[in-house]
């Protein structure tokens, strides 16, 4: 099967996918207790894409000092804990990535 064929496919499955969410619930209101942890999902996705990256770069999970990536983490997280703005976040978490790098 060729890429772009593949590529297509996934792309109408998730836009059929979207589709009939908002043809089942777009004129009806979410109850909170849907509505609520759907709030959550976002987070985690990038959670989930994010940690690994963090406590395992090369493969095995690496919380060594050496581990440039975890502290650069650690930072960002702090930032975006204090300041709850994504792109302090990501500005902070990519600059201190550089300079650790740069300087170790």
């Amino acid at each position: 099967m060729s890429p772009w064929l593949i590529v297509l496919l996934v792309a109408l499955g998730t836009y059929l996918t979207r589709l009939s969410f908002i043809g089942i619930l777009g004129d009806r209101e979410i109850p909170t207790s849907i509505e609520r942890p759907l709030r959550l999902v976002a987070p985690a996705a990038i959670a989930a894409i994010a940690i690994p990256e963090l406590i395992a770069p090369a493969g095995p999970v690496d919380l060594s000092f050496d581990n440039l990536r975890l502290f650069a983490g650690l930072i960002a997280i702090v930032v975006a804990w204090k300041t709850r703005s994504i792109g302090w976040t990501i500005a902070t978490g990519m600059t201190s990535l550089w300079l650790l790098d740069w300087l170790f």
